[in-house]
């Protein structure tokens, strides 16, 4: 019956992700301060989930991917391409370095997220968000982009184009996941898996001073931006989530039932 339940309110979630592309013209008329913080969550927490739902089955491909070769069993020419897939994406230098995508194919805490999120995008109220549904500040080379009023001098970096808000959630996971920057995060994040530790939010934090010029201060910003609005709740093993109205229902969401959706 639980797992029903779940399923149910999953589905719900996740149709939820798939029908905002933007913050909504409403969120921005929103005058209570409180109040708008909770739509923000509202709104990024669903696309949290779709994001980590897609990286753990990719993770979960790889691990049966190498059970099956460590097993002797033959491993299909369309699963070998599948695997190259993930290798270039998740820019894994050897196709068969099993631990590689082990560290690199994960999830990144929900309280992170949404701490980034908030302090990047000043809970989705800045330009970037506004106009380029950027809400973690990432910059791009390429032709398609909006060039920052206060650009130095014979800068060339733009703020990068989402077409959705999914998009730059994405993004940001797929940033943590492969750039050479965030190299300490995954090992962090990687170790801690292995030995049964938690890795939640505020440990997380501590591994990221490459993320900002404001480097150790910018890592303490996050961490009381997660303490200040209890948001380590999300990072939970097996208490229940935070509740989340959608529309005119209540969902409860548990770790434990939301990771048993998904293998």
């Amino acid at each position: 019956m639980k797992r029903l339940i779940a399923g149910f309110f999953m589905t719900s979630v996740l149709l939820f992700a798939d029908a905002i592309k933007s913050f909504p013209k409403e969120y921005y008329t929103i005058k209570d301060p409180q109040k708008q913080k909770e739509e923000f969550v509202k709104i990024l927490y669903p696309l949290i989930l779709q994001a980590e739902k897609k990286i753990q089955k990719e993770r979960a491909f790889a691990e049966n991917f190498f059970t099956k070769l460590e097993r002797g069993d033959i491993v299909t020419p369309a699963e070998q391409e599948k695997l190259k897939r993930l290798a270039k994406k998740y820019r894994i230098k050897s196709l068969y370095d099993k631990e590689a995508y082990r560290k690199r194919i994960d999830t990144i805490p929900v309280s992170l997220v949404l701490a980034q999120a908030s302090i990047e995008s000043n809970w989705g109220k800045s330009r970037f968000a506004r106009e380029a549904n950027n809400l973690f500040g990432e910059w791009t080379w390429g032709k398609r982009g909006i060039v920052p009023k206060n650009r130095a001098p014979g800068k060339t970096h733009k703020i990068r184009i989402f077409d959705s808000l999914e998009g730059s959630v994405a993004s940001y996971m797929r940033n943590l996941n492969r750039h050479w920057a965030y190299s300490e995060f995954r090992e962090a994040r990687y170790l801690a898996r292995k030995s049964g530790k938690p890795f939640n939010g505020f440990i997380a934090a501590g591994y990221l001073t490459r993320y900002s010029e404001l480097r150790e201060k910018y890592t303490q910003m996050v961490k009381e931006t997660i303490a200040k609005n209890d948001w380590s709740l999300y990072d939970s093993g097996d208490e229940a989530s935070p509740s989340m109205e959608l529309g005119s229902e209540m969902a409860m969401l548990s770790k434990r039932l939301y990771l048993a959706q998904q293998f």
